[in-house]
């Protein structure tokens, strides 16, 4: 099932290369807690704060445990808590936190990917539009930067389709548009 950062949200649509370059912050790991309040200055808005214990961190100076607050837009998302879980396993590419503290996921369901165990033991994510176009047009967005990939990773670009991708090629690709994105 793919993860939901706003259930109503409309977004552009973006590929991994313009998720990364537009965010601050990118870890994986598994949410601690989820808490719904309102947000401390803004009275009538109301707040999912997620905790993450931190497995390791793509972009970003992230702690072993991350805290973020994320806005809840519509009101039909509070009781699903915008669809954070604990115990949830995730790959978050968050935007930078604006002047109330407040962050989402680039593209909003765009840059959550949620992990899972294939039958084969191996892991995959998906994000919240099951990976469709993830892919698409980043073969241009990477040459224009110089960046290079290893041949799996190439593989799993070109497939360019909807549905899970393997992890470890997704973290490799992450580490290196992130690092092409530090030295701009």
């Amino acid at each position: 099932m793919p993860a939901s950062a706003q259930s109503y949200a409309i977004t552009v649509p973006r590929n991994l290369g313009q998720l990364v370059d537009e965010s601050q912050t990118v870890a994986q790991g598994w949410v601690a807690s989820v808490v719904v309040e309102p947000h401390g200055q803004l009275k009538n808005l109301m707040t999912v704060v997620v905790t993450l214990q931190v497995e390791e961190s793509f972009k970003g100076s992230v702690p072993k445990t991350y805290t973020f607050s994320q806005a809840v837009i519509d009101r039909r998302d509070l009781q699903q808590k915008m669809g954070y879980g604990v115990g949830q396993h995730l790959l978050l590419i968050l935007i930078k936190p604006n002047s109330y503290g407040l962050t989402s996921p680039a593209g909003m369901e765009q840059g959550r990917f949620r992990i899972e165990v294939r039958t084969d033991g191996k892991l995959v994510a998906t994000n919240g539009v099951a990976n469709t176009g993830l892919f698409r047009g980043l073969d241009s967005h990477l040459q224009a930067r110089g960046v290079r990939v290893t041949p799996e990773v190439q593989m799993m670009v070109a497939k360019s389709g909807a549905g899970p991708v393997p992890l470890e090629q997704l973290k490799s690709l992450i580490r290196t548009i992130a690092a092409a994105d530090s030295r701009k």
